[in-house]
């Protein structure tokens, strides 16, 4: 079955990126949206397809440069948002290696549907409007603001989780066709277990606060230094590292001499800490949304710079939200305002994944026709 009323619309491909973990939501988002009504769909990292040594040096300069938060500051807002010469030259020398290997991918499995969830794989899809016209061209940013990067010609639709990010892609294409939606969030945080449920299965007292703190994907900011700090003044902590190992290490070092630590790695049990906590201590980023979608409060480290600081303030629009420097001290200061406080949290826009991907589906249908 294919989507209704659109029967050219028999497959898709979804241009994603291996930076943090955005990316990967928002692409399993759409490909599972788009599988429910029948449109075959692959997604393909567009890192990987720089090659072996180009994206591991990509990736490492990125993280090199985001440790240093003025130099990434500098780049974002100044090259980035500004679409400086130096922008414009790294965005064609990632193009030149990515363009070819999605043409040719294009001309042996043909494909209707080019989504970009992923900065670098927008400028490609633009290019390939040029070259297939029946081809639909669609972006998905789900940050507070869109860089010159993630607008380019050729693109048909912009799909976009709030009216600044609107904004900010009319002012580099002031006659783009922009739609919002909800940030997509994985259907397993629709369907999170109630706060006593998930603190019995952790083994969590229901009459001691209890905080979740994380960091994205890579484990950003001091959660070690953060976790003791608030674990001295009785608060269980849930600290979950990511993908970072060494920070791992130090949180179950942590964990073996106090009991109120309790170390998680790269873990798919996020949905029941949150639910298992009353607030969650985290960086801007999808973990936000995803706390949304279970009904906590948020804490906010400012620790992600660039769109980072960016996404916080946004973060802290929507309510529901404190930001906080990432020093132990004003730390233990917000969490603990914040349980004596707690501060209103939204009903998310969509109740199921199903809502919203029929949101997604109809955004699609309605622009194309």
């Amino acid at each position: 079955m294919g989507v209704p009323g659109q029967s050219k619309w028999l497959s898709a491909l979804i241009l994603s990126g291996s930076i943090g973990m955005g990316h990967s939501s928002v692409a399993s988002a759409c490909e599972g949206a788009l599988s429910s009504i029948g449109i075959a769909t692959e997604t393909v990292d567009c890192l990987n397809l720089l090659g072996v040594v180009n994206a591991r040096l990509s990736q490492a300069v990125f993280k090199q440069m985001f440790a240093v938060q003025s130099l990434f500051d500098g780049y974002h807002f100044t090259h980035l948002r500004g679409g400086s010469k130096l922008a414009k030259r790294m965005e064609e020398a990632s193009t030149k290696r990515i363009l070819p290997k999605i043409s040719t991918y294009l001309d042996k499995h043909p494909c209707e549907l080019l989504i970009s969830v992923f900065a670098s794989g927008v400028p490609v899809a633009g290019r390939l409007k040029k070259e297939k016209r029946n081809l639909f061209t669609v972006t998905f940013c789900t940050d507070a603001t869109a860089h010159s990067m993630w607008v380019q010609e050729g693109i048909d639709l912009y799909l976009v989780s709030s009216e600044l990010a609107a904004a900010t892609v009319r002012q580099y294409q002031p006659s783009a066709t922009v739609r919002m939606l909800p940030a997509p969030v994985r259907k397993v945080f629709y369907d999170a277990p109630d706060s006593l449920t998930a603190r019995q299965r952790l083994g969590i007292p229901n009459d001691v606060p209890c905080v979740l703190a994380m960091a994205g994907g890579w484990g950003v900011g001091p959660l070690a230094e953060l976790s003791t700090a608030l674990a001295a003044t009785g608060v269980e902590v849930l600290a979950v590292a990511g993908s970072n190992g060494r920070l791992f290490n130090q949180l179950a070092a942590l964990a073996a001499r106090n009991d109120h630590i309790h170390a998680y790695g790269f873990t798919d049990k996020v949905p029941e800490l949150m639910a298992a906590s009353d607030l969650v201590l985290t960086s801007p980023g999808q973990s936000c949304t995803e706390a949304r979608v279970v009904g906590r409060p948020l804490v906010l480290l400012d620790v992600v710079p660039g769109h980072g600081r960016e996404n916080l303030l946004h973060e802290l629009e929507m309510g529901g939200a404190l930001a906080s420097l990432a020093d132990p001290a004003t730390v233990t200061r917000a969490v603990h305002y914040c349980l004596d406080h707690p501060p209103a949290v939204d009903r998310w826009p969509v109740s199921t994944s199903e809502e919203w991907e029929k949101l997604f589906i109809d955004a699609l249908v309605e622009h194309r026709a």
